[in-house]
């Protein structure tokens, strides 16, 4: 669990050098504030799902986690393991974050 609490806290950090990129280059608050709100919304739907329930075949996500399940997907070698990719994951999240940063870039860098 420590290595969640570093990620959080390193994605935070890159949030707050952005936010005062965007604050630099716009001289909006407003438009820093928008950043921050997307940038908090887009870390916590990577960083707080439990990776480990969604995991499993998506069949089985309406049904809770058995015993067997939960110590199967316990600890791994690797901490990225914890992220493994399905399809359907990166299908959706490249959908719904690639239409969040082209809305904001275009909110936040648009001359009017």
């Amino acid at each position: 669990m420590g290595n969640d609490d570093a990620a959080l806290k390193t994605c935070l950090l890159w949030l707050a050098a952005i936010i005062v990129v965007v604050g630099f280059a716009t001289h909006s608050p407003l438009k820093m504030l928008v950043t921050y709100l997307l940038g908090v919304l887009g870390i916590a739907g990577v960083l707080l799902p439990d990776w480990d329930y969604f995991n499993r075949h998506f069949s089985r996500w309406p049904y809770p986690v058995t015993a067997d399940e939960r110590a199967s997907l316990l600890p791994h070698a690797s901490p990225f393991l914890r992220f493994a990719s399905s399809p359907l994951r990166v299908i959706a999240y490249s959908a719904i974050y690639g239409y969040a940063i082209y809305k904001w870039w275009g909110y936040v860098f648009n001359d009017s």
